[in-house]
């Protein structure tokens, strides 16, 4: 099999830049997005469209995203707490 319809883009997804490519191989789609700075894969997914497949992909990444931004806030958030004593 050869690798077919090969994309690769940058897109905002809340805070943060992420990579995004996807391909066909076969009859499947395949799309993984990983984050920019310092480029670790966030998600991976597959599907029947290449829509589809990047769709589940940039669900998975933005879940992960927003973990981690609420424990930036909550780090913060004791950072300060603690400056006030």
């Amino acid at each position: 099999m050869k690798v077919e319809e090969y994309s690769k883009r940058q897109q905002q997804v809340m805070q943060w830049k992420v990579n995004i490519v996807s391909y066909r191989l076969g009859d499947q789609y395949y799309c993984t997005v990983d984050n920019v700075e310092p480029g670790a894969t966030l998600a991976r997914a597959q599907g029947l469209t290449r829509d589809e497949a990047e769709k589940k992909a940039l669900e998975k990444a933005e879940g992960m995203l927003a973990k981690t931004l609420v424990m930036a806030l909550v780090s913060r958030r004791q950072t300060k707490g603690t400056a006030n004593r």
